[in-house]
């Protein structure tokens, strides 16, 4: 299973965890609205919405 690491971009990062949270069998509970939320924020760059990972560095 796909691991995120700290160099990976955010998209990346969103991908492995819906992943681990649809795949894993060692996650005990699905979290239904973490996945619909990882799934809005990728469908959203993927449309050219604003990334909501994508904000302004300070």
């Amino acid at each position: 299973m796909p691991e995120a690491r700290d160099s990976e971009d955010p998209q990346s990062r969103r991908l492995a965890e819906l992943d681990r949270l649809l795949n894993d069998p060692d996650e005990p509970v699905m979290h239904p609205a973490r996945v619909w939320s990882l799934l809005a924020e990728l469908t959203a760059c993927d449309l050219g919405r604003p990334c909501p990972h994508a904000r302004a560095r300070r």
